[in-house]
């Protein structure tokens, strides 16, 4: 049965017991992972999602047509907005491809107008901030740091083990693939499978308002040879950059397109907002086509466009308008540890952090 979507209240959210502390060690975990890659580079990586495999400069087209509740923020009207899509991997070191991890997927829309988030008041840009997993892969803040500490501490372990490791997780989730299950623990450790980024979908995994509303939002792919690549196993051995080279493989002659989508949160129980391991039920609430990312072909990653949006350029939940304002434990943590990681990137390669305002100031 589909309900109707449920108009948010503050009483939704409430802070989890230790939150302001569990928010401070989660931001110290990241500084010590971009202090131990810096160290390890010479120059300011992310906390989290390091590798860049595609920085793609498409457009964002909202469609309208669509029921009411739907037509919220950047969603309200019909219009076309300069995108940047930065397709990445999970850690917060640069590791080879045979190590196989979750991927994300950041899209920031450009020349948005409209009533900003707290520390977003001088922007222009809506970001959506998204992983190829329809829930997260921790329920709470405080879990969410539990994994941060566990990435932090394998930083700076060789390369040879985490292969080994990642083959061996590999095996590990086929198995559990093969009975009809999944672990997000051995995904995110280094069992995700050496498919295609291309072919992922990609979701917020936490909530947000939307509007009156609260939501999840994904990203699709449309583009028949995008769908085409679905589970399409990449060969990783001696390709340190594979995934990289498949994005820039496909975009060399080929455009993309896909679909952005809302998910409305309809029902409390099988829809919570302070847990965002739970995977909403699409049979109770489906999504609903917002708007489509058109991308034409191009150079989809080079040295330049990496120091101007690996380097130049930061993505987080709270880039953007108060009626897309992030929700739950976790998108509360985010915010200062996000912070911290582009302010680091910004003091350590003296390249201040670029928000664009128009499509002219787009640096790629």
């Amino acid at each position: 049965m589909i309900h109707q979507p449920i108009h948010y209240r503050p009483e939704f959210e409430h802070p989890e017991p230790g939150e302001a502390e569990t928010t401070r060690d989660l931001t110290d975990t990241m500084r010590g992972i971009v202090e131990t890659t810096f160290k390890d580079y010479g120059y300011p990586v992310r906390a989290v999602h390091a590798k860049s495999h595609g920085l793609l400069h498409g457009e964002m087209t909202v469609l309208g047509g669509f029921a009411p509740p739907f037509a919220q923020g950047v969603f309200a009207k019909p219009a076309t907005y300069p995108v940047v899509l930065r397709f990445s991997t999970n850690p917060g070191d640069l590791l080879d491809d045979s190590i196989s991890v979750p991927r994300g997927l950041a899209v920031k829309m450009v020349g948005v107008e409209g009533e900003r988030l707290p520390g977003s008041e001088e922007q222009r840009t809506q970001d959506f901030v998204m992983v190829n997993a329809p829930a997260f892969a921790a329920p709470t803040a405080k879990a969410f740091l539990g994994s941060a500490k566990l990435l932090a501490r394998t930083t700076d372990a060789p390369q040879i083990l985490k292969k080994a490791v990642s083959a061996v997780l590999r095996g590990a989730e086929t198995v559990v693939e093969a009975v009809g299950g999944k672990s997000p623990t051995l995904t995110t450790l280094g069992g995700h499978p050496n498919t295609h980024i291309l072919g992922e979908t990609f979701h917020s995994a936490t909530p947000f308002l939307h509007g009156p509303y609260m939501a999840k939002y994904s990203v699709a792919p449309v583009t028949p040879m995008l769908k085409a690549l679905k589970n399409r196993k990449v060969d990783v051995a001696g390709r340190p950059e594979a995934l990289r080279e498949e994005v820039m493989a496909y975009f060399a002659s080929q455009d993309a397109e896909w679909e952005f989508r809302v998910q409305l949160c309809t029902d409390l129980d099988t829809m919570p907002i302070e847990d965002s391991s739970v995977i909403w039920p699409e049979e109770e609430s489906p999504y609903a086509v917002v708007a489509r990312i058109r991308v034409p072909a191009q150079p989809s990653w080079n040295e330049a466009r990496s120091r101007s949006v690996d380097l130049g350029m930061s993505f987080s939940p709270w880039h953007g308008l108060s009626a897309h304002r992030p929700l739950g434990s976790i998108n509360r943590a985010r915010k200062p540890a996000y912070e911290m990681s582009s302010g680091f990137r910004a003091a350590h390669s003296g390249c201040p952090m670029h928000e664009p305002r128009t499509p002219e100031e787009i640096p790629i």
